[in-house]
């Protein structure tokens, strides 16, 4: 594999950030650019919204773009004394497959709750962080690879 492979192969990567919890959310920012560095991937662009529930039009507008292969969601929905953060989490998650399936690119889900104290957030943030750009670099390559599969041999075919 030549370097011209190598780069013609390289996902790029848009994510978008809650600003809400932001001493969790630029922690888990850190880790994601870090792993995607580690990867291999090229982070195009970085778009901050207000909070989790935002997230929905922002990844809408990272998915209509040609230099975005996947997007890498992060957030910390910390619990409260009512069911809001329930709420918000599930429906930007919700809105966030949907927005995949539409535009048939990956976006993942590196947030963390609802139900998660500050304290369990602060803990999860390097885990959410890798899982979520490590998902979506390994799918965007994985439908890359499918895209350009010619037919069926009649065999399995396995992709990974």
């Amino acid at each position: 594999m030549g370097v011209r492979d190598l780069v013609e192969n390289t996902v790029r990567l848009g994510i978008v950030v809650s600003e809400f919890n932001y001493d969790i959310t630029y922690l888990m920012l850190q880790k994601a650019l870090n792993h995607a560095e580690f990867l291999g991937a090229k982070v195009t662009i970085v778009f901050k919204v207000p909070g989790t529930y935002d997230m929905p039009l922002a990844v809408k507008a990272l998915l209509e773009r040609d230099d975005v292969d996947a997007v890498v969601t992060l957030g910390a929905v910390i619990q409260g004394e009512t069911k809001h953060d329930e709420v918000v989490a599930n429906q930007a998650a919700r809105k966030l497959i949907d927005l995949s399936i539409e535009y048939g690119k990956p976006v993942t889900l590196g947030i963390i709750g609802p139900g998660a104290s500050r304290m369990q957030a602060l803990e999860r943030v390097e885990e959410y962080a890798r899982r979520a750009v490590e998902a979506a670099v390994k799918l965007a390559k994985r439908l890359t690879k499918f895209k350009q599969l010619e037919g069926s041999s009649g065999e399995t075919m396995v992709i990974e």
